[in-house]
């Protein structure tokens, strides 16, 4: 019995078709080459991408062979086709490899000719932006996903932590968990114990006891230094408000770095769908509105780099120096602190247990993979928690609404909680609390402890798999010395500072702070970590783009 010829992989990539004044003006900012069948062009692990412009002849991208894994065919290109994906942009290491599958003739545009392209010819820099965007979603779903591979528990939250920020930096990558025939295969395949899960098996190495640090490390997209850089303005947090600041400093020319402790996106990537934000009638995902920011701030020349953790910063005399927890200085003539807030956990026994393995402080379609079709519970009565109720709900899960007031109109738009009462989905428990949970190495079940008034207090023992929670935040300015805040630990800035939070140095500047500008001269901060701000993804978008003009102001004062 012989099996049906199974139909070639899609190979064929035409991508834009350019004019020739359009392929010409291309290749005036590449490097020609001749080259002949079987010569790598670039291979997997190259510290920089460079775009290949195909003259004559063809060129095949590669993923190369890897622990079980055999070499697969991605791409081939023709003659007037260019190679190239996101990569390009954000300065990652090369993950595929490119070989001429027929001699003739290409080009080459390094990364200092690349990005001179997308700032000098408009036109192209569009062409080229649509294609390599398009390039990194279909790398993601077809072969190259097997790039990377995470291999881990299920219920673990290290492993979550890694598929988290592979999915942040909309990175190709495949998950396989041990317990599985995929998982335990890739496992054995490279000799894995069990203490050295979780795994990442890429095309140039194997990472054991993996985490965001070292993969970031791994792919080239934690911070490094370059000789003789001088920076205008380097943002701290990459969430609505960081890039925000990004996109307006870096598309005004100014050299701009920025840096988050976890991942691009910040807490409005864990929100499922962001409804009310200007201009997206339907809504988007946090994570597509952040992602698109990262992409428009890289357009314009922003570098990002994450994990990558913030120690402290010096604000002497002269320059700014950040100094990063591996000690490294960076100088900058300008900072944005934009490192937003985190959500508060409750004080339960078993709570951190239970992180990774059934609590979750996102409800995106990662998180809700681990829940499946079964009951969970929504603890927060903010747009947030709304938000997650009506996301979980409409996956298919029973949800429990745990909101500790006794109305859930009094902290959420009313648009949501009038959609949330409605759902048939969506039991709500106001004035509740959560004050145990249940299971054994994941969390199956909750005990609720609900007050009415004139009543007595109920205890309700709830089935549950998934705890989702949005209870409030409190401000990442722990690494901040300095700096005045308020009571709660937020940022001071402008007009609500006074002058005993002011030093001598203002003195000299004869001015008083700008906006968004803290009692540190040359010192912002715009979104959830400063006082007084609305703590809603448009607000902290128009606080970073604000924030830039005040940047402007107080460079122009130190020329002067």
């Amino acid at each position: 019995m012989t099996s049906e010829p199974q139909p070639e992989p899609e190979t064929a990539d035409p991508g834009p078709i350019l004019d020739d004044e359009q392929w010409s003006r291309l290749l005036s900012y590449g490097t020609e080459e001749e080259t002949e069948t079987g010569d790598i062009l670039f291979a997997a692990g190259d510290a920089e991408g460079q775009m290949i412009l195909v003259q004559s002849g063809g060129v095949e991208i590669f993923r190369p062979a890897a622990s079980d894994t055999e070499e697969a065919l991605i791409v081939r290109y023709a003659a007037r086709q260019f190679s190239g994906e996101l990569n390009l942009l954000t300065g990652q290491s090369t993950y595929l490899s490119a070989r001429v599958t027929e001699g003739g003739a290409v080009s080459r545009i390094d990364p200092p000719s690349f990005r001179r392209m997308m700032d000098e010819d408009p036109e192209l820099s569009d062409i080229v932006l649509r294609t390599l965007l398009a390039r990194r979603e279909v790398l993601r779903a077809n072969a190259g996903a097997g790039t990377l591979v995470i291999v881990g528990r299920d219920l673990s939250s290290e492993a979550m932590a890694l598929r988290t920020y592979a999915a942040r930096q909309r990175q190709p990558h495949t998950w396989v968990a041990v317990g599985t025939p995929a998982g335990d295969s890739a496992a054995s395949a490279v000799d894995t114990r069990e203490d050295e899960l979780p795994l990442v098996i890429t095309s140039t190495g194997v990472l054991r006891r993996a985490t965001p640090a070292i993969l970031a490390e791994h792919l080239g997209m934690s911070y490094r230094p370059r000789d003789g850089e001088h920076l205008d303005l380097v943002v701290v947090g990459a969430g609505p408000a960081g890039l925000a600041a990004a996109v307006y400093g870096a598309s005004e020319g100014l050299r701009t770095l920025v840096l988050d402790a976890v991942a691009t996106g910040g807490q409005a990537a864990a929100s499922s769908r962001i409804e009310n934000y200007l201009g997206f009638v339907s809504g988007i995902s946090g994570a597509d509105l952040t992602g698109r920011a990262v992409v428009q701030a890289q357009k314009f020349g922003a570098r990002i780099a994450s994990p990558c953790t913030v120690a402290r910063l010096d604000a002497g005399a002269g320059p700014l120096h950040i100094v990063l927890k591996d000690g490294t200085e960076i100088s900058s003539r300008s900072v944005v602190i934009a490192t937003g807030a985190t959500y508060r956990s409750l004080p339960l026994p078993r709570w951190h247990e239970f992180e990774g393995a059934g609590i979750f402080y996102a409800a995106t379609e990662l998180e809700a993979k681990s829940t499946e079709a079964h009951p969970v519970a929504v603890v927060g009565g903010a747009n947030s928690a709304g938000q997650a109720s009506i996301f979980l709900a409409g996956r298919g899960n029973t949800v429990h609404l745990v909101i500790r007031g006794s109305d859930i109109f009094a902290g959420m738009s009313s648009y949501l909680a009038d959609r949330i009462m409605k759902h048939p989905g969506i039991t709500v428990h106001t004035s509740t609390d959560v004050t145990g949970l249940h299971g054994g190495e994941n969390l199956q079940g909750l005990t609720l402890r609900s007050r009415r008034d004139g009543e007595a207090i109920t205890t309700t023992e709830v089935e549950c798999w998934g705890l989702f929670c949005f209870i409030g935040a409190d401000p990442a300015t722990e690494w901040l010395q300095d700096i005045a805040v308020d009571e709660h630990g937020f940022i001071l800035t402008d007009v609500n500072l006074d002058d005993a939070a002011l030093g001598p140095r203002w003195s000299e500047l004869d001015r008083r702070p700008l906006p968004f500008e803290t009692n540190l001269p040359g010192v912002f901060a715009t979104g959830d970590v400063r006082a007084g701000s609305m703590k809603r993804v448009a607000a902290a978008v128009g606080e970073g783009a604000s924030a830039v003009r005040s940047v402007h102001i107080s460079l122009a004062s130190m020329i002067t």
